[in-house]
């Protein structure tokens, strides 16, 4: 990920446009490129997690990011950080402040991690070389008290963290709301887990794959769903749901948030999207699905959404998802998403291609795709 510390708001629209640009070329050979759409983020304020190393000298700290240039490593030092959320620029000179007044909570301290949410939650991880001991924790209440009182309207968290070490002084979790189509989704976000970065570009990612899916008819099936994002939003319109996702504590978030949303069409099996191709494929049996009595045959599937890593889809994921009627592909990396498209259009073709401008400034882009079986 590219190092963005300052932003000059009146670059936006013209970074956006050569990006989308230079990355519409690796979709000519699949989709008319002047037909892609383009959803555009908030140019300021618009992620909700941040992580800063902290550099110590003489009881006082910084705040820094790394920039990465060729071999060389450099400390930027940050005072406020513009892509951040409000609620995380408005917390971090109050928590600095608080911590270097306490000697027990700023030594050894390397590393402090935020995550916040539309909702005007937030979770702080202080991250140490040193063993937490019982007076960290005694000091880390009284900073965890003082922060809130401090910043009014929130509800902040904090964690310690050090080696196989964590200290949970109230919830190591906040939930996010989002509005979608004109209802609210609440979603169990834990700490030191995948969330969404852009929570505005979000609920306008899964409002366009709503309208892209919601006359498909049956079931759908939904890979590497992470705590169920793309699902909740998705239930609604479907008869059933099963959605895949190999993390356990992503799997835990998603079943809080079909209960928390009493979604009673969806469920969730901790497989990996390679096993639930064995397991489709009747090449493997996993008690994972026979302990949550999840039957793949009981399911009229016609419509499959993907959402991998950075890598993309494997051969025998793209062989599984061939057979869908609709492919829904969300992707963070268009390298590897026009890799896939190679094969996939052998037996579908694309009506649909949307950047999401998820981190703006950057070279980075989420793009979705809308996938019909060839007739």
């Amino acid at each position: 990920m590219s190092l963005v510390t300052s932003i000059d708001v009146s670059t936006y629209k013209n970074k956006l446009d050569e990006k989308t640009h230079n990355l519409s070329p690796l979709f000519k050979d699949f989709f008319n490129i002047d037909c892609i759409t383009v959803t555009k983020s908030e140019p300021i304020n618009y992620r909700m997690r941040a992580e800063f190393g902290v550099y110590l000298e003489d009881d006082n700290f910084q705040y820094f990011m790394v920039d990465q240039n060729g071999k060389t490593k450099n400390r930027v030092f940050i005072n406020d950080f513009p892509v951040a959320s409000v609620l995380i620029n408005k917390t971090m000179p109050v928590l600095k402040e608080l911590i270097c007044k306490n000697k027990n909570l700023h030594q050894r301290l390397f590393a402090i991690e935020f995550l916040s949410s539309l909702s005007n939650e937030l979770l702080i991880s202080l991250i140490y070389h040193k063993k937490l001991d019982e007076n960290w924790q005694i000091d880390g209440i009284s900073l965890q008290k003082e922060i809130n009182k401090q910043i009014e309207d929130a509800k902040i968290k904090i964690v310690g963290r050090a080696r196989k070490q964590k200290i949970i002084l109230s919830e190591d979790f906040i939930w996010e709301k989002l509005t979608v189509k004109g209802k609210e989704l609440h979603y169990h976000q834990q700490e030191n887990s995948f969330t969404q970065p852009n929570a505005k570009i979000n609920e306008q990612m899964l409002s366009w794959v709503i309208d892209n899916t919601k006359d498909n008819k049956y079931d759908l099936l939904e890979l590497y769903c992470g705590n169920g994002n793309f699902s909740i939003a998705l239930a609604p319109y479907f008869d059933k749901i099963l959605a895949t996702e190999i993390s356990k504590t992503s799997v835990q978030s998603a079943q809080l948030n079909i209960q928390r949303n009493q979604i009673n069409n969806l469920k969730i099996a901790r497989l990996s999207s390679e096993e639930f191709t064995i397991a489709a494929n009747k090449e493997r049996e996993f008690n994972r699905l026979k302990e949550q009595n999840i039957n793949i045959d009981d399911y009229n599937f016609k419509t499959v959404l993907v959402d991998p890593p950075r890598a993309g889809l494997d051969i025998d994921t793209i062989k599984l998802i061939s057979q869908f009627d609709n492919i829904v592909y969300i992707s963070c990396n268009p390298n590897s998403l026009a890799d896939n498209l190679k094969e996939l259009c052998k037996t579908h073709e694309v009506k649909k291609i949307n950047f999401f401008d998820q981190f703006p400034y950057t070279e980075h882009i989420e793009t979705g795709v809308i996938l019909k079986k060839k007739k």
